[in-house]
């Protein structure tokens, strides 16, 4: 029996495109006209890919669940991000934080569902984000968690971080010396 393939969950917002910050805190781009992948981004995740990580999107949209966002807009952003970098997957929590579904981080279950789906061993995988939510969720599932420490005006994640960073080639550079240990 397989012991299933290594993956790299990343968050989208701050992660793979820039955030826009607004009073310190992070929010998604609105269109796509305000999307802005991250410099390194394409180039890490190819070395990623390369070396057999599956790269699988996990992220929280809940404007679309709060109305102020449409999925439209969101599957247009995700449409870009396909185009432009080597993403496996892309999974999606649409609610609002005030619904109990199990699929919204700080939950593992966006990680759980994709671990099932594409037969990833999550002990051998690992999480990047830049929100505590983030950490908080691959931790739960199992993952090694790598945050994207921007100083945002918020708490911090309630589970260790395996290690800190501030970009995302850090954190590329971070998973590559951690698989080969």
């Amino acid at each position: 029996m397989s012991a299933g393939r290594r993956a790299v969950f990343l968050d989208r917002d701050g992660v793979l495109n820039e955030a826009v910050i607004r009073e310190g805190k992070p929010y998604p781009p609105a269109s796509t006209a305000e999307l802005r992948i991250v410099p390194d981004a394409a180039a890490g995740l190819a070395v990623l890919r390369d070396v057999g990580f599956l790269l699988i999107v996990v992220s929280n949209q809940p404007d679309v669940g709060r109305g102020t966002q449409t999925r439209k807009a969101v599957e247009e952003i995700h449409s870009v991000l396909r185009s432009k970098l080597p993403l496996d997957a892309i999974y999606v929590c649409y609610h609002d934080g005030k619904e109990d579904c199990v699929c919204r981080k700080p939950k593992p279950g966006m990680l759980l569902t994709a671990a099932a789906d594409l037969d990833v061993d999550l002990a051998q995988s690992f999480m990047v984000g830049d929100r505590w939510r983030d950490v908080d969720a691959g931790a739960r599932a199992g993952c090694r968690t790598v945050f994207l420490d921007f100083g945002y005006h918020e708490r911090g994640p309630e589970a260790p971080p395996s290690a800190t960073v501030h970009s995302l080639g850090e954190a590329v550079e971070w998973i590559l010396n951690a698989a080969r240990s």
